[in-house]
């Protein structure tokens, strides 16, 4: 048996950018007392979510990677914890910039980056202003803990990514996010939808899964976004074992053996019965 025990946390995020970085190291010790040993913070925490509307001084909010003090700060926090934490941060390289994720081993050691593949682009989320699309491809590591791979919001809408992740060897997705309402349809509640098609990436590669939301009003030249958390972690067979709520500061851990999904999933012949050369259709962008 080898298990591993998972936080999510969820929080609201303001200008005061050192009290944003304060709040996620907080609620990452809190998580690193309560036994976790994966921590995932929300997409782009440091700062409010920039994306609402395009606005070029926030370009300047991009930092690279080598250096980065922010990885740095919760590089020392995964080395003092003991826990793996991956860092969500917005990436300069060059003239391109990016939606990157750091991975932190429980040593300390940043294994590497992932860099966001699918970008969105509607009123709220307005992403292709802000970053290129990811060139990294998609990303597993191996942890103290297991071997983790992890997509970034939007990404985690495309099965293919989970199903990439998968077949590289991932015993554990993550899914570090910033979604709320849509502001051309306030009433419009996509929650439900979103946690369903991630239970789907956990049930139909037989892998845990973690998605940290972020929680709050935010409001960028006149047009507002309210994120509504449900943070959640889902077990191999896509069964939510642990949901935040929609509205408050929270830390929710859950543990999975990862050899019990492993078994499970050779079990069911899922990576057995595929049939790649059937699906050819996927490789371009019309179905042929």
């Amino acid at each position: 048996m080898r298990t591993v025990t998972v936080a999510v946390t969820q929080f609201a995020c303001s200008w005061d950018v050192d009290a944003n970085v304060a709040a996620a190291e907080r609620m990452a010790r809190r998580a690193a007392a309560e036994g976790a040993q994966v921590i995932l913070i929300q997409e782009l925490f440091q700062t409010p979510y920039f994306c609402i509307t395009e606005d070029p001084r926030h370009l300047a909010l991009a930092l690279p990677f080598e250096g980065n003090p922010l990885v740095a700060r919760f590089a020392a926090l995964a080395a003092e914890l003991g826990a793996v934490i991956p860092v969500s941060f917005f990436e300069r390289a060059g003239e391109a910039a990016f939606n990157s994720v750091a991975m932190i081993d429980a040593d300390g050691t940043v294994l590497g980056r992932y860099r966001k593949s699918h970008i969105p682009q509607g009123p709220g989320y307005e992403e292709k202003y802000y970053f290129t699309p990811g060139d990294t491809g998609f990303r597993v590591w191996d942890t103290a803990f297991g071997r983790i791979g992890t997509g970034i919001c939007w990404d985690q809408w495309f099965p293919e990514a989970a199903r990439a992740m998968a077949l590289m060897g991932a015993e554990l997705l993550l899914y570090p996010t910033a979604i709320g309402s849509e502001p051309p349809d306030p009433g419009y509640d996509s929650q439900p939808h979103w946690e369903t098609v991630m239970r789907g990436h956990a049930a139909a590669n037989i892998v845990p899964l973690a998605a940290s939301n972020r929680i709050g009003r935010e409001v960028q030249e006149g047009r507002e976004v309210t994120f509504y958390g449900a943070s959640f972690l889902a077990d191999p067979t896509g069964e939510v074992v642990a949901r935040a709520a929609r509205d408050r500061e929270e830390v929710l851990t859950a543990t999975f053996d990862l050899d019990a999904a492993r078994d499970l999933r050779r079990s069911w012949g899922l990576f057995r019965d595929r049939r790649p050369e059937l699906y050819g259709a996927l490789s371009g962008h019309d179905g042929r």
